[in-house]
């Protein structure tokens, strides 16, 4: 479950994430429960597309989160998956992230 506030912006979250070069999405934390509120930060997971240079995927990691930040009027958690180093962390999350792109 997205919350609606997300939701509702969905659809220009994925232009961002094309933009971007983002491979796949996906939302988690508090924005895909009931307990996402009004100071509530966004919290995604996302994937590059493969063979991007490290450079350039910083570049559209940095606008991205600018991006994101400024369309939803929130603060942004933006995380690379592959920068997911504990193995409890990644358990919780693999349990309660949502796809959304990809």
């Amino acid at each position: 479950m997205l919350h609606p506030t997300f939701q509702k912006n969905l659809p220009k979250v994925i232009i961002l994430l094309k933009k971007h070069k983002i491979k796949n999405a996906y939302a988690f934390g508090s924005v895909v429960t009931d307990k996402f509120n009004s100071e509530s930060d966004i919290d995604l997971i996302i994937n590059f597309q493969d063979n991007l240079d490290p450079l350039v995927a910083g570049e559209h990691w940095w606008n991205l989160h600018d991006e994101l930040r400024e369309l939803l009027h929130r603060e942004i958690d933006l995380v690379t998956e592959r920068s997911l180093k504990n193995p409890y962390f990644i358990k919780e999350l693999n349990q309660t992230k949502l796809h959304i792109y990809g």
